[in-house]
């Protein structure tokens, strides 16, 4: 073979191995291409789904038991105010306190109970609501299972008012010894219906540290109040009020002598028979 013959050959050799690496070159950058591309697929799949999981407003408990206050069965509705105060969060305020208008007693009084549980952060929202007349007795009641010095100022407010009055004095009543100084000095107050129910509440909640302040309202130049207080003290049972209550028998008003006697009377019979 001549020189150029075999000159030619190599180049033709060596074009063909030069395109032979580029092809083989082209198909691995494919195929690394393509092994890429199956490996990221998924994770790029996962991402998508993870980010959609994040975006989406997945309801909490809370919220699930906020949902329910709209069934249209009181039982379930019911079920889901104790849930929301056994949870006890601040959050769960509102929606209880939104629930004492329900039509179902039972629910109100669920709620009720409820705000109790929750405690102190319901007590902001529950003397607002002493404002709304159609609520305010369910308000009142659920105050008065709170012992937070915050609801005392408002339930002695409310003895002023005739129509909840009562409710407003069982809620003191309930809360019992944090009441009493407040009920002391409102023995003191302007208003014959503040002074009046001071002195039955504390007659029933029966506290010593209301004994001396009980016994000046024997003085009252309202016959009512010394009858109460006379009342207030037979409860309590302590004998310097039987001794203070003695007096009485020589009252001016008719009524407040009669129930002095019989105050007395039982007094001295209990004491035989001990």
């Amino acid at each position: 073979m001549t020189d150029d013959a075999k000159q030619s050959m190599d180049l033709s050799t060596s074009d063909t191995l030069d395109v032979s690496d580029e092809l083989t070159d082209h198909v691995s950058d494919a195929l690394s291409h393509a092994e890429t591309s199956d490996t990221e697929t998924p994770q790029t799949s996962e991402a998508t789904e993870e980010v959609a999981l994040d975006e989406e407003k997945v309801k909490d408990e809370i919220e699930i038991q906020i949902d329910l206050l709209q069934d249209q069965d009181w039982v379930v509705r019911r079920e889901a105010i104790i849930t929301l105060g056994e949870m006890g969060d601040e959050r769960c305020v509102e929606p209880l306190v939104r629930a004492l208008h329900d039509g179902d007693w039972q629910v109100r009084d669920a709620a009720i109970e409820a705000l109790a549980m929750v405690g102190s952060p319901a007590v902001e929202g529950l003397i607002k609501q002493l404002r709304d007349w159609d609520i305010r007795k369910y308000a009142i009641r659920a105050l008065g299972k709170i012992k937070d010095e915050r609801v005392l100022d408002p339930l002695i407010g409310q003895l002023r008012k005739d129509e909840f009055l009562e409710d407003a004095t069982d809620a003191l009543v309930e809360l019992g010894e944090p009441a009493v100084e407040k009920l002391v000095a409102a023995m003191k107050d302007k208003d014959e219906n503040v002074r009046k129910q001071a002195v039955i509440a504390l007659g029933r909640i029966k506290n010593d540290k209301a004994l001396d302040p009980l016994i000046e309202m024997l003085q009252d130049k309202d016959w009512y109040i010394r009858l109460t207080a006379a009342a207030a003290l037979e409860k309590i049972g302590d004998e310097r009020g039987r001794q203070a209550i003695k007096p009485l028998m020589q009252d001016p008003d008719l009524v407040v002598k009669m129930r002095a006697e019989r105050i007395l009377a039982a007094w001295k019979k209990k004491a035989a028979t001990v």
